[in-house]
């Protein structure tokens, strides 16, 4: 059973405000309004099942996934192509903010969450790279790594460790796992703690960092910047939801607010328009067009609706220009 809290509301002319209704069909937008239809708890004259007039999507709350799912097909529909590409481009835009922050020290860490190839590494690698141009000239060493993949907890305090001193930045690029281990996530949160001072400890004998002249305990004065594909809010587990909450307590959290299909194709229209998207390739705009186009249409076949994936189907304009479809339709798309 799925039910819904309605925050504000209106059922003839008879106001609702915090009641919990069992829902009965999702948020609906009418001739005369936004309405959500849900069971008559026996509180109201009329029929068994009722029409609630609200204002927006934000007047109620969903328990179940689904119907959190009808929320936001509700709230899309509602903007344009150009307002989601303008609500995304923001998006954006404050991660180039934000990085340059980390980069001078300015904001010790940051979660950002998006689906999987939409381009939350590149900008964030983008501003790192730009960022660190003199000290490569310099023959330096850059100030900044970005780890991908698993890591132990011993290699996450080790990997701190390095990069401990002011001005340096850590970016974790689709380490989920870190999230998964206990120890290592009491690692992570003790570097991003909010205090003056953020010491951390292994109070563990190790091989590995007695071997690398690792001390202990160190004070981490560098930046942490975490990207991953989970939206924090949506995890069900209490016991990991408690911890991400600890660790969502001292970071800024930034969601790129792509939640649907829509979201991730006007994304990539956003990079083609800025001529960006197809940059290497050797072939006319109108090619690219085209395989917007065949991305367009068949949102719900292809195997993802990323940028990887508009780069796939572009390589296969290479492998032959008259059949590319066909080879996107055999190499890139679910079977019907």
């Amino acid at each position: 059973m799925n039910t819904v809290l309605i925050k504000k509301g209106e059922y003839r002319n008879t106001a609702i405000e915090n009641q919990v209704f069992e829902m009965v069909r999702p948020l609906t937008r009418g001739k005369n309004g936004a309405y959500i239809t849900v069971k008559n708890p026996g509180s109201f004259e009329g029929p068994e099942k009722i029409r609630v007039s609200i204002d927006s999507a934000n007047c109620i709350e969903f328990t179940g996934d689904e119907m959190k799912d009808s929320v936001v097909a509700f709230k899309t529909k509602t903007e344009s192509d150009e307002e989601v590409m303008e609500r995304i481009g923001k998006r954006f835009d404050i991660l180039h903010d934000m990085t340059r922050a980390a980069i001078n020290g300015d904001v010790r860490a940051m979660i950002v969450t998006g689906p999987p190839g939409v381009g939350k590494s590149f900008g964030v690698e983008y501003e790192l790279e730009k960022s660190s141009i003199f000290d490569r000239i310099g023959g330096n060493n850059t100030k900044y790594e970005v780890i991908k993949g698993a890591m132990t907890p011993v290699g996450l305090y080790a990997t701190l460790y390095k990069h401990s001193d002011k001005n340096h930045v850590l970016v974790f690029d689709d380490c989920d796992s870190i999230l998964m281990d206990d120890l290592s996530l009491n690692i992570l949160k003790a570097a991003l703690d909010s205090g003056k001072k953020r010491r951390i400890y292994w109070n563990a004998d190790s091989s590995k960092l007695r071997g690398e002249g690792i001390p202990n305990s160190f004070d981490f004065h560098g930046s942490v910047i975490f990207i991953t594909n989970l939206k924090f809010e949506n995890i069900k587990s209490k016991k990991l939801k408690d911890h991400l909450d600890a660790l969502q307590s001292r970071c800024h959290y930034l969601d790129l607010t792509m939640d649907t299909m829509r979201d991730c194709f006007l994304r990539i229209k956003q990079i083609f328009r800025k001529g960006e998207l197809f940059r290497d390739y050797k072939f006319t705009p109108e090619v690219g067009e085209e395989i917007l186009d065949f991305m367009d249409k068949n949102q719900n076949r292809l195997r993802e609706m990323s940028l990887r994936m508009a780069l796939k189907i572009a390589d296969l304009t290479r492998v032959s220009s008259d059949n590319w479809r066909e080879l996107a339709e055999s190499t890139c798309m679910r079977r019907v």
